[in-house]
């Protein structure tokens, strides 16, 4: 008597459930997917591959899967929300007069459209999470602002084709589409700058680990080597935020008799601690030291002496990003936007 073979694991898989009915956990798991590209392939979403959705659909129709349809109602509600994600090392990277600027034209962007927005904060431990904000069906797509180390990562989030707009810099490997501003002419512009206001020996502050600032400090420092001044390496200070470490660091170096007489901050924030911290060590700006910062925020033209800037045009900067990401949704290919830097001079590098 032939003896009967083993069903093969996926025939036991098939199997119809006698007392419950399938999840689209289940099916996502059996198709090897994620359960955000079950529920698009079930309705048809053209941002699904064709042979993806018919093997999901195939696959729902032996298994006799029926769509809740009031999940389906509340997945619909959703399809209008963009997932806007702040790439922050601490709590003050959000409350950054520029970063909030930047979320309030996307949101006006985005409401123009009809679209909701939904607001997180996602720090470097913690940067594979946020991707679950679209696998999981809770956003349409994801604005991302910054990248700080996590390049690699966001490459790899676009490539499984989550659509994605990232404001920051443009890497020569990048495939996810970014918006942001001339970095390197921006660098290039405050270096020029201070040294056409006389200085001679200029500070870098911020962290050239961030793509953004990398491309700052090639501008600063073609501007210097423009006109034959080098760099010293003990003026980078590789900080961001923190007012304690700012000012700790400025006077260590009036301690240890380092002289400079010029500052480039890579943030309007940074640059105004700086201040605060060279006037408590009896030190004037601009008469001893000059500062330029990035940015241009308002609190800029509201402090003494007021503080010579790097703008970035913020209200373009929403728009163009939410004008990509309703591309993307469309199907359609994206390239990425490069917007332009001015230098808006004031008091803190201008002698009266």
């Amino acid at each position: 008597m032939a003896s009967r073979k083993d069903p093969r694991p996926t025939d036991t898989l098939l199997t119809p459930k006698s007392n419950d009915r399938y999840q689209m956990a289940d099916l996502a798991r059996l198709a090897g997917v994620s359960t955000s590209t079950v529920s698009r392939a079930l309705a048809g979403n053209p941002l699904i591959k064709e042979a993806t959705r018919q093997k999901i659909q195939a696959l729902a129709q032996s298994l006799n899967y029926q769509v809740n349809q009031s999940a389906a109602s509340l997945r619909k509600r959703d399809i209008p929300t963009m997932g806007l994600v702040i790439m922050g090392e601490s709590k003050q990277s959000i409350s950054d007069p520029f970063i909030l600027s930047l979320i309030g034209h996307i949101a006006d962007a985005l409401d123009e459209l009809d679209m909701n927005m939904l607001l997180t904060r996602v720090t470097p431990d913690r940067a594979k999470n946020f991707a679950a904000l679209y696998e999981t069906g809770q956003v349409a797509g994801l604005l991302v602002i910054g990248q700080l180390t996590n390049h690699s990562q966001l490459n790899d989030l676009y490539n499984r084709g989550t659509p994605m707009v990232v404001w920051g810099a443009r890497m020569p490997d990048s495939h996810y589409p970014v918006v942001g501003g001339d970095n390197f002419q921006g660098g290039f512009l405050a270096g020029q700058h201070l040294v056409q206001a006389g200085c001679k020996r200029i500070a870098f502050l911020g962290d050239i680990n961030h793509p953004e600032v990398q491309m700052r400090h090639a501008g600063f420092v073609k501007a210097l080597t423009d006109v034959g001044q080098s760099f010293d390496p003990r003026l980078y200070m590789p900080l961001l935020f923190g007012d304690t470490a700012l000012r700790a660091a400025i006077g260590q170096w009036i301690d240890q008799k380092i002289e400079f007489d010029g500052v480039f901050a890579t943030s309007d924030v940074a640059a105004l601690t700086i201040i605060a911290a060279l006037q408590e060590r009896g030190l004037k700006v601009p008469r001893d030291v000059k500062v330029v910062g990035y940015d241009d925020i308002p609190l800029s033209t509201h402090i003494h002496p007021t503080l010579t800037s790097i703008r970035q045009p913020t209200e373009l900067a929403g728009r163009a990003m939410v004008a990509l990401m309703r591309q993307r949704l469309q199907n359609a290919d994206v390239d990425s936007i490069t917007l332009p830097t001015t230098l808006v001079a004031r008091e803190s590098t201008l002698l009266t």
